[in-house]
């Protein structure tokens, strides 16, 4: 039987969006295109944060003739005054933030220890601190127009095995004493993005600002390009036979437009959603959910969650936020 693939219901397709602003990262292709496909044809002005301003203004022109409006300004998650920058550009030029969708990331297909600029691991660097900062500076905005919402890419991986459920270190997120892996790397930011979005759902109960992680799927975009040749020859034997049980582009940034658009959302604010996949090593996963409680406890624990990101404010020097009573 063919796998059930969740997709955005008419109500929420058919949304007007006109008047809004979204921020998508990561938006010159694979899934953030897709989302900020939508987005625009549903009439909402989206700025396509790339870290390739050329290549988000060629594949934008495909959204010529769509009822929205878009532009493209440069973000580079892996540079954290790049995020600064972004951000003071954004709120000098928009007075409304709708949602914010940290769609970007990477993974260091080549096995090697590389650092961003601020001497981050690069795959936690992109995917969990660049995004952090980026939200984390943008929270103003979001609450001035709430009820909006934040929605970060988190991936099946984080979700481990049964016999095998990564956890973060965290006195060694960044593999300072640690023997370093890949895709144990990859595995532990996507399990930061999951408890960033359980902490901030907390913190920001009864502002109208709802947060949200996703797994979109097993998306047939370009992530994960640029490995070393073995790993480049397996993709490529493995393409032809992917297409069978991986999703579209398309289909893969219906999770993330749900968590933005659908009316239900709200209620579910730093729960976790999925699309379906076989890649769950859970069986009882596969199917998906909007949303869906994740298997990794590791994921679910909120004492962790505040930990990462009293400990994530320090590593970006970004002052804290004093607490409401």
């Amino acid at each position: 039987m063919p796998r059930r693939k969740l997709a955005l219901d008419d109500a929420t397709r058919s949304k007007d969006l006109s008047g809004t602003t979204y921020i998508v990262t990561g938006a010159n292709s694979g899934v953030g295109l897709e989302t900020t496909r939508q987005l625009v044809r549903q009439g909402g002005h989206v700025v396509m944060a790339c870290r390739r301003v050329d290549a988000g203004q060629g594949a934008a022109d495909s959204f010529a003739g769509l009822k929205g409006t878009h532009e493209v300004m440069r973000l580079d998650l892996a540079d954290l005054q790049s995020v600064r920058d972004f951000v003071a550009e954004f709120t000098a030029e928009h007075p409304r933030l709708d949602g914010l969708a940290c769609n970007a990331g990477m993974v260091n297909m080549r096995g090697d220890l590389e650092r961003t600029k601020d001497g981050f691991e690069t795959t936690i660097g992109v995917s969990y601190f660049g995004h952090f900062l980026l939200t984390e500076l943008l929270l103003d905005s979001l609450r001035a127009t709430a009820p909006s919402r934040m929605a970060i890419v988190s991936s099946v991986v984080h979700a481990g095995s049964p016999k095998n459920r990564p956890e973060l270190d965290l006195d060694d997120l960044n593999y300072e004493r640690r023997e370093f892996n890949n895709m144990q790397a990859y595995a532990e930011a996507k399990v930061a993005n999951v408890l960033y979005a359980t902490e901030l759902a907390e913190r920001l109960h009864g502002t109208g600002v709802s947060a949200f992680s996703v797994h979109p799927g097993w998306a047939r975009s370009n992530f994960g390009s640029g490995g070393s040749l073995p790993m480049r020859i397996l993709m490529s034997v493995m393409r032809p036979f992917s297409r069978f049980v991986s999703d579209s582009n398309q289909e893969s940034a219906q999770t993330t437009l749900h968590c933005l658009l659908s009316d239900d959302a709200p209620n579910h604010s730093g729960a976790y959603f999925s699309q379906s996949s076989i890649l769950y090593r859970d069986k009882q996963c596969r199917a998906g959910g909007w949303p869906m409680e994740t298997p990794n406890p590791n994921a679910r624990n909120l004492d962790t969650a505040r930990r990462l990101v009293d400990l994530s404010y320090d590593l970006v020097a970004l002052d804290k936020p004093t607490p409401s009573f």
